[in-house]
C-alpha cells in the first residue's frame, strides 16, 4: 500500500511502500510516549525504507534516544534515527541500521486512510505511564516488553495483505 504522510506545519511531506499498513502496534515505551504519543503511546507502521521519498528534507531533524542497557545497567545513545519536522516538532519516522530495508512511520503522520485492524499488539506495557490506561480489545494482545511476532507475522497470521503495489 502507498502511505503518504506529513508534518503539520506541512514542511515535510513524505511517501512511501508499505506491505504491511494496518496500524495495529501500539508501543508505550518512555520514547514513543515522550517524543510521539500523546495518549501515553506511539503507533508504528512498516514500510521499505527503499522506496522512502521526502520533499522538504532541509526540514527533518533527527533524535537518537538515550537507553539504558538492560545487562550493563549504562546509559548508551540508541541506533535508531527518529525523524520529525524541525519546525513544528511532528513526529515522522524512525529507521533503524540494525534493519537498513526497514523504516518506520508514525501511524499519526500518515495522511493515507488506513485500514482498521481486526486486533491490536499493545507492547511495553511494563514501562508505560502510571496515568495510562490501556483500551484493549477482547482479541488484542497485550506485553510487558515486545513480542515475539513481527509486522509481517502478524500480517500473515491474519491474511492481511496489501491491496496495491
Amino acid at each position: 500500500m502507498l502511505l503518504k504522510g506529513s508534518c503539520h506545519c506541512g514542511s515535510v511531506r513524505f511517501q512511501l511502500h508499505a506491505a504491511e499498513p494496518y496500524p495495529f502496534n501500539l508501543c508505550y515505551c518512555s520514547i514513543c510516549r515522550k517524543t510521539a504519543g500523546g495518549g501515553g503511546y506511539a503507533i508504528n507502521l512498516g514500510g521499505e525504507y527503499d522506496t522512502l521519498k521526502v520533499e522538504g528534507k532541509k526540514h527533518v531533524s533527527v533524535y537518537r534516544a538515550r537507553v539504558t542497557d538492560p545487562k550493563s545497567g549504562e546509559t548508551e545513545q540508541s541506533e535508531a534515527q527518529r525523524n520529525f519536522c524541525a519546525r513544528c516538532g511532528s513526529a515522522l519516522w524512525v529507521w533503524d541500521p540494525g534493519w537498513p530495508e526497514l523504516v518506520h512511520p508514525f501511524a499519526s503522520a500518515i495522511d493515507s486512510d488506513l485500514p482498521i485492524p481486526p486486533e491490536r499488539t499493545h507492547m511495553m506495557l511494563g514501562s508505560k505511564a502510571g496515568w495510562v490506561q490501556v483500551h484493549a480489545g477482547p482479541r488484542d494482545q497485550k506485553f510487558d516488553a515486545y513480542p515475539k511476532e513481527s509486522l509481517a507475522a502478524w500480517h500473515e497470521r491474519l491474511g492481511l495483505k496489501s491491496t496495491d503495489s
